[in-house]
């Protein structure tokens, strides 16, 4: 029986306890949702529970609207992973394989549009957004058209700087050898390039999935008075009261909210670890 070294027992150990602290918060969350309205309103809390009880699902999914601002979500983190991802792709591909003048000025900009707050852009967005919707009523105030672009707009600047990277590690000899073959420029970006940079492709549909998904700050801000364009995070409000919040539904609102994450994380966590990795060499 192999005997392990003090150092990797203690990164192990170390992992675990990381790996726990992380996990608790998701295990309390769902513990609170099947949790009785009395253990969860006691002045010592228990991290358990023997009477287990989904009132709270009910009340949440017995909501007016709750399925259509599921349906909401969904579509505006679906369109944003998919432009995202072509948008990312063919601006990373541009950046790489093309000699252009302002080049280096593009890819800097880039960057810093990473750094900008988003707390300190809502109020400017808020304002084209509604001048926007004069010229283009799909991308304005309460159209979820105006959620999209402006998760996209966030989105790009980290998936083009991710995508740079994984375009940048296939070789330029493999584009001179499939022109050799007679292969277009439009052919090797779209079915040899493409799929070897699958692995970034997915990580960034991930992120951009999750930034999408979980949003409530630019839902709250461009969904204004149609409430039938309101996304989930918007139906969590309906739970809090000034006196008497519930908390049950809270948490299994917010448990229904990470099973879309976990099931989209888990079809795409083979590609994931290699993406990350990617982006980490690149």
């Amino acid at each position: 029986m192999a005997v392990k070294r003090p150092g990797r027992l203690v990164a192990e150990v170390v992992t675990v306890v990381i790996a726990g602290i992380v996990a608790f918060p998701l295990y309390w969350m769902v513990l609170s949702a099947v949790k009785p309205p009395g253990e969860i309103q006691s002045a010592s809390p228990k991290p358990w529970t023997f009477s287990p009880s989904f009132d709270s699902f009910s009340r949440v999914l017995t909501v007016s609207g709750f399925g259509r601002y599921f349906v909401n979500s969904l579509v505006v983190a679906l369109v944003v992973v998919a432009l995202s991802l072509v948008m990312s792709f063919l601006s990373a591909v541009a950046l790489t394989r093309f000699s252009f003048k302002g080049r280096t000025v593009l890819l800097v900009m880039t960057l810093v549009a990473q750094m900008v707050p988003v707390e300190a852009l809502t109020i400017p967005l808020f304002f084209l957004m509604r001048s926007l919707g004069g010229a283009v009523p799909a991308l304005g105030l309460n159209e979820l058209g105006s959620l999209v672009l402006v998760h996209l707009a966030f989105s790009l600047p980290f998936a083009i700087w991710m995508l740079r990277g994984f375009v940048a590690a296939v070789p330029v000899e493999l584009e001179e050898a499939a022109k050799l073959d007679g292969a277009s420029r439009m052919r090797f970006t779209w079915q040899i390039l493409f799929p070897l940079v699958a692995p970034g492709l997915v990580a960034v549909s991930v992120l951009a999935f999750i930034h999408a998904w979980n949003d409530f700050l630019f839902a709250k801000t461009f969904i204004v008075s149609k409430t039938e364009n309101q996304t989930l995070p918007q139906a969590i409000l309906v739970f809090f009261k000034p006196e008497d919040t519930d908390w049950g539904a809270v948490m299994a609102s917010s448990t229904l909210m990470t099973i879309p994450v976990l099931v989209f994380f888990v079809l795409v966590q083979r590609r994931l670890v290699s993406g990350m990795a990617g982006a980490v060499k690149g």
